[in-house]
């Protein structure tokens, strides 16, 4: 992979409620299956198993690991792409990463993600492109999921 990549896709969203139930949506595979995708399998240390499967569309199955891990605070793991960039990102080995920070803020707390790894070319922009659309969606649901389990 080229040195010089795409910057690292960043978002952010804040949510007003406590870091332990924030936390939890992406170390518990019951909460992970309501906002991310269709099921999960955790292994909360690193080094841990974080796979998570996805019906579609597309349908695809991220097998990876957690990279980094502390309480409260952030997550990391390695990500596999759907099938549309199989190739490129999964192949010899996944390629890019995700980690994510929770942070306090005055409105609540600020989850930002990170996706990085990204290679150079027209191709690799297509990628980040769809990853960009997809982590931007799925923290908007990571939000309203939050909230209506706090509130109903």
């Amino acid at each position: 992979m080229p040195d010089e990549g795409l910057d690292p896709i960043l978002i952010q969203v804040t949510i007003p409620l406590p870091i332990p139930m924030i936390y939890a949506a992406f170390t518990d595979p019951s909460k992970l299956a309501g906002w991310l995708c269709d099921a999960a399998v955790v292994s909360p240390n690193v080094g841990g198993e974080f796979r998570l499967r996805f019906s579609g569309p597309p349908a695809f199955e991220s097998i990876g690991s957690i990279t980094r891990l502390t309480p409260d605070l952030d997550i990391g793991f390695v990500w596999q792409a759907p099938p549309p960039f199989a190739a490129l990102m999964n192949e010899p080995k996944p390629r890019t990463e995700v980690y994510v920070r929770l942070q306090e803020s005055p409105e609540g707390i600020d989850v930002t993600l990170e996706h990085g790894g990204w290679g150079a070319d027209a191709v690799w922009e297509d990628a980040r492109s769809w990853h960009f659309h997809f982590w931007d969606e799925r923290l908007g649901r990571l939000k309203g999921y939050l909230i209506r389990e706090a509130y109903g």
